[in-house]
């Protein structure tokens, strides 16, 4: 006997040209601040977590840069934290001393704490509907 499912499945639509990711990881080292001439103020920060879900791992440094992050959501990440991470990979170009540089990083929409079950379930089910309602 069959039964539907009402609740969608990832693959259930396609994925239409979306810069999604997330990622689950400890952060490296204490966030760095930086002002920006625009007044705003960019954090870094490294996710340390494994490549290669389906046998051997090695650990991989994850860059992530977060524009105008609200201050209550930086209170809880410090290095050691345990975090889950959604937002998108961007290329961004830079000069230095008379030539381009890049440098790829993850753009956070948001950074939870792994204990915060209830913020990571939320947030993994808006990146799930995030791809599945397209």
């Amino acid at each position: 006997m069959s039964t539907a499912s009402s609740t969608p499945s990832p693959t259930a639509a396609p994925c239409a040209a979306t810069n999604l990711v997330v990622l689950c990881g400890t952060v490296n080292h204490e966030p760095v601040h930086r002002d920006l001439p625009s007044g705003g103020v960019v954090v870094q920060f490294d996710v340390r977590t494994a490549l290669g879900a389906a046998g051997p791992t090695r650990a991989v440094s994850v860059p992530v840069a977060w524009t105008d992050p609200p201050a209550a959501a930086l209170r809880p990440i410090t290095a050691g934290t345990e975090v889950v991470v959604t937002g998108a990979v961007v290329r961004r170009f830079f000069r230095v001393g008379g030539a381009t540089q890049s440098r790829t990083e993850v753009v956070p929409d948001a950074v939870v704490p792994l204990r915060r079950s209830k913020q990571v379930a939320a947030l993994l089910a808006a990146a799930v509907e995030r791809l599945t309602s397209r």
